[in-house]
């Protein structure tokens, strides 16, 4: 069963090839989704990346958490699913504090 982890602390201008080979010391990565910021297209500082095997990704949470990568301590833990909330209706949603701060 395959075993999808989260990476965050990642530095804005990694590549998809940079964080396969990075990864590539414990196996092949099956998956790699580097989210971007729906309002400006830019990388929001963290991926997920999956491995089929369950053994190489916990391989992976222990070799390479905390371990720099182009400068960096990497978070590496497994992804939890997201949460799911009720959504008011008409697609209404609050303003993050950052937001509402400006």
């Amino acid at each position: 069963m395959s075993v999808r982890l989260f990476v965050g602390n990642l530095p804005y201008d990694a590549s998809e090839e940079e964080i396969r080979e990075h990864f590539s010391t414990v196996g092949n990565l099956s998956y790699v989704s580097i989210p971007l910021d729906r309002e400006t297209g830019k990388k929001r500082g963290f991926a997920f990346v999956e491995f089929a095997d369950a053994q190489q990704a916990q391989e992976a949470i222990q070799k390479l958490n905390n371990q720099p990568f182009k400068g960096r301590p990497l978070a590496v833990n497994e992804a939890r699913a997201r949460e799911s909330s009720p959504r008011p209706a008409g697609g209404f949603r609050p303003l993050s504090r950052s937001r509402r701060q400006a």
